[in-house]
């Protein structure tokens, strides 16, 4: 008969006391971004997540929804991109509390979301409730899901991971307004926009349907009804976001065999699941990153966490535990990308999956797969019958000195086989320290599988579950170093720059030089807060839009892709310069030759908007290299496509006068005297969501020069406006709002069916 304390120890995390607890973990990790001393910062989040949503902020507070990013890449979509989260509701925090706090405190809360909802996952599919706190701590506190903290999309998309799969799985076994719900919850994480995670996320809910369906778990009949109707809701519900995306997609850079396979897992990457310090330095910004890999500074699981999912893999024959199992190989297989004949096979057959870029990626899948393979070794460490219990302490305590010999001889090997690089101090000591938390969690677990009425056994699994989380925290230096919310500051980089002329919307832009542009990638240093302050000045990635300064390239998954030819006519070698074309694209400074963050004027940029040049026809591989020509003068002259020919009047050269014009984001407004017909030109990206018009008449909107925008209007005086109108969100928004519409009032019209515990393995 079991003591009723060892009980009590052992179901003493109920939901209420785990999300304390791990909101706790949280506060005692970052306690200075909490209080809002300090500000994350390292890498994307500085240069790619914070300004993008200091930019939606800005379109909040003037009451507009940001469609189009007039800042970056002489322009592009934003909205479209999925990962800026302009519809994703949780984003109201960022956008209506101060921003230097609330988007720290956005990651962190869906840090823990991520965690409190694997813990539910875990308890629905053991029915323990230590095993689930145990399992929602390595999944909030793993070197891959503190990396994401630095993407709010990412860390937001991957909290409704374990969530998803809950809600989806019991909405095929139980069907009713879990139905509803599952599309609900699957609908909030495709607005979070990252799109891998989703990707995965469905492609394993299809494989656990697969089985469930082969085993017949539920009603086959119902079964087939019930999954696909999730998935047609979940679409319906995210149409407003997913329609503009696709059409971005099909109109940007990114094709089928688009992604290369940079970013694999290296070949001797399964060392930094024991000593995560193996092979690399901390070469950016003081944080930690192995060689040949530089999607995450880590995926280190926790030796804990290892340890009792290899448990489970070789003890437990349960169909969820093979499927797990199963999944992380083929996970840790698909991540060494290039170094196996596997993956590059593979996306020969599928060639879609070349979308999904950096193969390191589906290590996602193992760093979810893990925590609930630990869960299955725990719970049944505690339920094993006393007949097999010496059987399963037998294989723990095998597991236990394969870890430790392992970690020896990746030891051995970085002390005598080193990188020229390595740090095989710090490597030794790294390991070592991993070797300690091994034999912690030895000790704790070996209580924890004896019958014992022993203090220690009382308070073990709170233990077990504090070193999982200290080995994680202490398991390479910190991956997301914070610095004081100044150097956020808007307008920072313009007051001390003092740029003159200096670069406005509608006026001039800035334009990083190709060498600059190379060092501010390829460089950084030891302090987070200074290298900042230097891409800040250097207007490096998106820092502009920190200080509404516009320029010519910047930093977006995707662009359209007649705008991606003219940068990479740039931006693809170091010592470009077309005189001509910068001109045209009204860039009045350049980075200067000495330091990245100093700048030179230029005098000889054109405005935004120029009219009277003479068409010329060609073919856009033609216009590419005409514009790269010494004598190019884009204003007198401008390159059309050969189609349009038919709607352009105009022959030559006219006399023409751009009177006044005004630039907003989404919209561009002039007044045009002209003699006879002419063509109005503006150096702005060329996007099939723009509209123009001339004195309240549609007109044709004409690409231009390969990339930008064209108008012919008639002799006389005329306003002509540029709006953005995006027609697949309209399309998107109607179908989703009729979608919530209906999903609601089936809400409130249908009851639950009666609620399960945990569905059986």
């Amino acid at each position: 008969m079991s003591d009723p304390t060892e009980s009590r120890a052992f179901n003493w995390f109920t939901p209420l006391r785990f999300g304390i607890l791990l909101a706790v973990l949280i506060f005692a990790a970052f306690p200075q971004v909490l209080l809002g001393v300090q500000t994350f910062l390292i890498r994307d989040y500085g240069f790619f997540a914070y300004p993008l949503a200091h930019f939606q902020r800005d379109c909040f507070w003037r009451g507009e929804l940001p469609f189009w990013n007039p800042y970056n890449y002489c322009g592009a979509p934003f909205l479209a991109q999925w990962n800026t989260m302009p519809l994703y509701p949780p984003a109201l925090i960022y956008l209506l509390l101060p921003l230097t706090w609330s988007l720290s405190f956005f990651c962190l809360l869906h840090l823990w979301f991520a965690g409190f909802g694997m813990y539910q996952l875990a308890r629905r599919w053991t029915g323990n409730d230590f095993a689930a706190a145990f399992a929602g701590v390595a999944f909030a506190f793993n070197g891959l899901t503190l990396n994401l903290l630095m993407w709010p999309s990412h860390i937001a998309t991957l909290s409704w991971m374990p969530w998803v799969v809950l809600a989806v799985e019991g909405a095929w076994r139980d069907g009713g307004r879990k139905i509803f719900l599952a599309a609900i919850v699957g609908g909030l994480q495709m607005l979070a926009g990252g799109p891998e995670t989703i990707i995965l996320t469905w492609i394993f809910l299809l494989v656990l349907w697969i089985q469930q369906f082969a085993k017949g778990e539920s009603s086959r009949i119902e079964m087939l009804r019930r999954f696909p109707a999730v998935v047609a809701l979940v679409i319906l519900l995210a149409a407003v976001q997913l329609l503009p995306f696709l059409d971005l997609t099909a109109h940007s850079q990114r094709e089928t065999g688009f992604a290369d396979l940079r970013s694999s897992m290296p070949a001797w990457g399964w060392a930094n699941f024991l000593v995560p310090m193996a092979f690399g330095n901390t070469w950016d910004m003081g944080v930690f990153f192995q060689y040949d890999q530089g999607w995450t500074s880590s995926y280190y699981p926790g030796i804990g966490t290892l340890w009792l999912a290899l448990l489970a893999v070789w003890t437990l024959r349960e169909r969820r535990v093979w499927l797990l199992g199963a999944g992380t190989i083929v996970a840790l297989l698909f991540a060494l990308g290039e170094h196996t004949p596997v993956y590059p096979a593979l996306r020969q057959i599928i060639p879609q999956l070349s979308l999904i870029t950096y193969p390191v990626k589906y290590l996602t899948l193992a760093a979810f797969f893990a925590p609930l393979l630990a869960a299955f070794a725990l719970a049944r460490q505690q339920n094993v019958p006393d007949g097999q219990r010496r059987n399963f302490l037998e294989h723990m305590f095998l597991v236990g000195v394969i870890l430790l010999a392992l970690l020896a001889g990746i030891l051995f090997w970085a002390w005598r086989f080193p990188f020229p690089t390595d740090d095989v101090r710090a490597t030794m000591f790294n390991g070592i320290t991993r070797a300690l938390f091994l034999l912690a969690t030895g000790v704790l677990l070996l209580f924890l599988a004896q019958p014992s009425k022993s203090g220690l056994r009382r308070i073990a699994p709170l233990l077990l579950i504090l070193i999982a989380w200290l080995d994680v925290l202490t398991h390479e230096p910190s991956q997301n170093p914070a610095a004081p919310p100044s150097v956020y500051t808007s307008g920072l980089a313009r007051e001390k720059l003092a740029m003159n002329p200096q670069p406005e919307l509608g006026g001039s832009r800035a334009m990083l030089t190709p060498m600059a542009e190379w060092r501010f990638v390829h460089s950084a240093i030891a302090s987070p807060q200074n290298n900042f302050l230097i891409g800040r000045l250097c207007y490096g990635a998106n820092c502009n839009l920190l200080d509404a300064v516009p320029k010519v390239d910047g930093f977006f998954s995707l662009t359209p892709r007649e705008i991606d030819d003219v940068l990479s006519l740039f931006y693809t070698r170091t010592n470009a310069d077309f005189p001509g074309l910068e001109n045209f694209m009204g860039v009045s400074q350049i980075s200067a030759p000495d330091q990245i963050y100093h700048w030179q004027s230029r005098s000889n940029f054109l405005p935004l908007m120029t009219a009277g040049q003479k068409p010329v026809f060609l073919d856009d591989a033609n216009t590419l290299r005409a514009l790269t020509q010494p004598d190019f003068d884009g204003s007198k002259i401008v390159f059309l496509p050969p189609e349009a020919k038919s709607f352009v009047t105009v022959t030559n050269e006219t006399s023409v006068r751009v009177v006044n014009s005004h630039f907003e984001n989404q919209s561009v407004d002039a007044d045009i005297e002209a003699a006879k017909p002419s063509l109005v030109v503006v150096s702005q990206t060329y996007y099939h969501d723009w509209h123009a018009l001339v004195d309240g008449h549609e007109a044709i909107l004409l690409r231009a020069n390969h990339a930008f925008q064209a108008i012919q209007v008639p002799a006389g005086s005329h306003h002509v406006r540029l709006i953005y109108q995006d027609s697949a969100f309209r399309a998107g928004a109607a179908v989703s709002v009729m979608a919530w519409v209906v999903i609601l009032s089936a809400l409130c019209t249908r009851s639950f069916r009666p609620r399960q515990i945990f569905y059986p393995t």
